[in-house]
């Protein structure tokens, strides 16, 4: 790092300083306007920040780690959320936003009733806004110090202890002062401007190292020579030992329904209820499966590619990121590259301790410690919850030192209750008592696989089905073995989300009103656009790893995609329903 580095790097953290803070006074305004930006934010904004929000300084590591240890198919470790956001997009978005709700646990008290409810939406709101949240926040910081090894960034200066953790704590606190001041506002502004940083950044990587090394053909060859021809595959062969086709099975079959976040949730849904109405989150959501999968996938995938020729053997490959700048980058290119994951970083931060902070206050405080407080002190406990994430999370960061592993750990505490979250939308048999069940079983389940000798030697294929059907085992019989809703409860919840299929029949008929779409259109249009989104991904990987036949036929999907969600829409403004 050269003087005109850290002056690209001092350029970019002023100014994302000054513009949160001039959007401050906005975000004091009310509650509303600090954690859901007052419901005004444009639908492109609140897309690209959830974009932003998913691209942390860690992604690119762990995607860097993930290809030199499993190759390219590797990816679907997260590549098979798709499935779950493409749901999000055509049939929750919509649900979301009509719920009304400043926090996902908030749908908790609207969805069930009683003291039941009432627990469970603090238990909730408490295990999101502290330990799962700060666990993310900590190995974001784990990265960035990662990086800042890598390159040698702090060599040289004079700081007492560990210089790399100064650094961080310098960048966090840049980030959390305009954080806590501007709110919603201020978080999705920088986000849209740290994502532009950031995608930038990764395709200047990109594109030099392809330039160094000759192109994708001749880093194809070199990959061919130095044996890792399998890194180019983009679905994996069964008997492969790196990535067992046991676990891509469950991935794609098991992952994307049990995790938490099956049913959209957390950060997603305060985008999706930041925006003015319910076609503006459908618009937002789909925004951001294009960016996450298509647009952003392939920068990251062909510097690892890049990383295993160029740097081979890395003791730790999640580092082969952040050398490759170092590598090939020019002086003030690598000032604005090393910006670009500064920006990533302090994106996730930002979002992550302003989500926290809104279970802590809206979840917590307003609903059991005054219900009645003024707006202003609202907004300061909101501002004090986020110092005290960021210091937790902080505090957190120092039990880690490896990025794929605590991304893992994540998903796998995460899996086992996605069924009973995405089933309450649409069945009204799921009571207070399942969605406690999965709640405290599945985290259970994944800390016994992780740590109990034997289980912890499983595949995390084989980790993640124990998870998610344990969980089902356990809260299918304690709803059928637990009082079902009161009719109430049902009927005013369904009167303001107004979910569509079967399961909500009978409570329909009695309220009177139908649904806002035929839930069979709905899951056939999501088909269709997650043909589209796979398709546009998986075509252009066609082109990375030179393979034909996988360009053309991704491309042949996302063509039919496209044509079957104009059948479905046409067939939807006719009047005709899927049923």
């Amino acid at each position: 790092m050269r003087p005109l580095d850290w002056i690209v790097v001092t350029a970019y953290l002023g100014g994302t300083l000054a513009l949160g803070m001039h959007l401050a006074r906005r975000g004091s305004k009310s509650l509303a306007e600090y954690f859901v930006g007052g419901r005004a934010i444009p639908w492109w904004l609140a897309g690209a920040s959830m974009a932003a929000t998913t691209f942390n300084v860690d992604t690119p590591l762990y995607v860097t780690g993930v290809v030199a240890r499993r190759g390219i198919a590797g990816n679907w470790e997260w590549w098979s959320f798709a499935f779950t956001h493409v749901l999000m997009a055509v049939v929750l978005a919509r649900l979301w936003r009509r719920a009304t709700v400043m926090t996902d646990a908030e749908l908790v008290e609207l969805r069930y009733g009683g003291r039941p409810a009432a627990i469970l939406r603090a238990t909730r709101a408490l295990l999101f806004a502290i330990p799962i949240n700060c666990l993310g926040i900590g190995y974001g910081m784990l990265a960035m110090r990662k990086v800042l090894v890598a390159l040698g960034a702090m060599n040289g200066l004079p700081l007492p202890g560990d210089p790399q953790l100064w650094a961080v704590v310098a960048i966090v606190v840049v980030t959390l002062v305009y954080a806590a001041a501007s709110g919603l506002w201020g978080v999705v502004t920088t986000d849209f401007l740290q994502l532009v940083l950031a995608l930038l950044g990764a395709m200047l990587v990109a594109g030099y190292a392809l330039g160094e090394i000759g192109g994708l053909g001749a880093l194809r060859e070199r990959l061919v020579q130095l044996g890792r021809a399998d890194a180019l595959r983009l679905v994996p062969r069964p008997g492969d030992v790196a990535l067992p086709f046991g676990t891509f099975l469950a991935y794609i079959g098991i992952q994307w329904w049990a995790y938490r976040g099956a049913d959209g949730g957390g950060m997603f849904v305060q985008r999706l209820s930041s925006v003015k109405d319910e076609r503006a989150a459908e618009r937002a959501a789909g925004l951001f499966n294009i960016i996450n999968y298509v647009v952003r996938t392939w920068p990251w995938v062909v510097v690892a590619l890049a990383a295993l020729v160029v740097l081979p053997g890395l003791k730790d490959p999640e580092t082969a990121y952040p050398l490759m700048m170092l590598h090939y980058l020019p002086v003030g290119v690598l000032g604005l590259v090393f910006a670009s994951l500064l920006a990533a970083f302090m994106s996730t931060v930002s979002t992550q301790v302003n989500w926290g902070a809104s279970y802590i206050v809206r979840d917590l405080y307003q609903r059991f410690v005054a219900r009645q407080a003024p707006e202003a002190r609202l907004v300061l406990v909101g501002r004090v919850a986020t110092v005290l994430i960021t210091l937790l999370s902080a505090a957190a960061s120092f039990a880690m030192d490896d990025v794929g592993k605590i991304f893992r750990f994540i998903i796998l505490i995460g899996n086992g209750s996605g069924t009973v979250l995405l089933l309450r939308w649409f069945w009204w048999r799921v009571n207070a008592w399942a969605e406690w069940a999965a709640l405290l079983v599945a985290p259970l389940i994944a800390l016994l696989a992780t740590f109990v000798p034997g289980l912890e030697e499983l595949s995390f294929g084989a980790k993640l089905a124990l998870t998610a059907f344990g969980a089902v085992a356990v809260w299918v019989p304690v709803m059928l073995l637990t009082t079902p809703e009161r009719p109430v409860v049902l009927e005013a919840f369904y009167a303001r989300a107004r979910p569509g299929g079967p399961g909500w029949r009978a409570v329909r008929a009695r309220v009177g009103l139908e649904p806002t779409s035929a839930l069979g259109r709905d899951f056939a249009e999501a088909g269709a656009m997650l043909a589209m989104v796979l398709g546009a991904m998986l075509a252009i990987g066609g082109v990375v790893i030179g393979s034909t036949a996988w360009a053309l036929g991704a491309s042949a999907a996302l063509v039919a995609g496209w044509a079957a969600r104009r059948v479905v829409r046409r067939e939807t403004v006719r009047g005709e329903k899927f049923t």
